[in-house]
């Protein structure tokens, strides 16, 4: 597994880089649920059939309106 440094600017204004262990590089779908996995484990359990197959990323888009977390860059740790 590869490290990758996922940063992102968290609910409170502030940038924030995380890293996750990940085969390859994630997309923004799977950077959002690693980060939701581990910023918000309760919503992991959420449904998110509303978002799904209507739109792209929902998992991106769930973050960003209900938890005002967006990513900004991935990149791979050395």
């Amino acid at each position: 597994m590869q490290k990758w440094e996922i940063t992102f600017v968290d609910d409170h204004g502030e940038t924030i880089a995380e890293q996750f262990d990940y085969a390859q590089e994630p997309t923004m779908e799977q950077a959002a649920q690693l980060i939701r996995e581990k910023l918000v484990p309760l919503s992991k359990e959420l449904d998110l059939n509303d978002l799904e197959g209507r739109t792209d990323d929902p998992t991106v888009k769930s973050l960003k309106t209900q938890n005002s977390i967006e990513i900004s860059s991935i990149k791979p740790v050395s």
